[in-house]
């Protein structure tokens, strides 16, 4: 009774939830599995156990990774005298580091003090890819004041930057 307990209560305050559904289908996928392990020789793949359950084949491998434990990123996975390796060292991103993201705070803090006329220049140059003519028709200044004013926000930004 007191494992009982303990698996409910592990079970309900799991920060990983899986809903009663996706855990019976993969009761079903695991028994259907060992059945047709037994019969074949052989272990079947998902196409074949997703006919046997008459079930799509999607949500025989969402089953399937549904009930698999959570592995830990410090989890080891080779060790070689004293030295190990661990998932983390397996899956690092070298896009999203630690520099990236201190580079984009600060880009973002930077362009967050500049004025909302400079803001939307830059918008306008930048992430709709206009010309600086048709930033200075729809602003309604001259295109030499569009340069000006881009020149002066991109020297602010930089200058914001190196200030942190």
């Amino acid at each position: 009774m007191i494992a009982g307990e303990l698996r409910r209560f592990l079970r309900d305050h799991s920060a990983v939830r899986v809903s009663r559904s996706m855990r019976d289908t993969a009761y079903k996928v695991l028994q259907v599995k060992e059945k047709l392990s037994l019969q074949n020789g052989k272990e079947p793949d998902v196409e074949t156990i997703a006919k046997a359950l008459d079930i799509p084949r999607q949500e025989v491998v969402f089953a399937l990774e549904a009930i698999c434990d959570p592995v830990s990123l410090y989890e080891p996975v080779y060790s070689d005298a004293g030295e190990s390796v661990t998932v983390m060292d397996q899956i690092g991103d070298t896009r999203n580091t630690d520099e990236h993201w201190l580079e984009q705070i600060a880009l973002a803090d930077a362009v967050r003090r500049l004025t909302a006329r400079e803001k939307r220049i830059l918008a306008l140059r930048f992430y709709d890819g206009r010309t600086q003519m048709e930033v200075a028709k729809a602003v309604g200044i001259s295109q030499a004041q569009v340069s000006r004013l881009e020149k002066n926000a991109i020297r602010q930004i930089k200058k914001n930057i190196t200030a942190q």
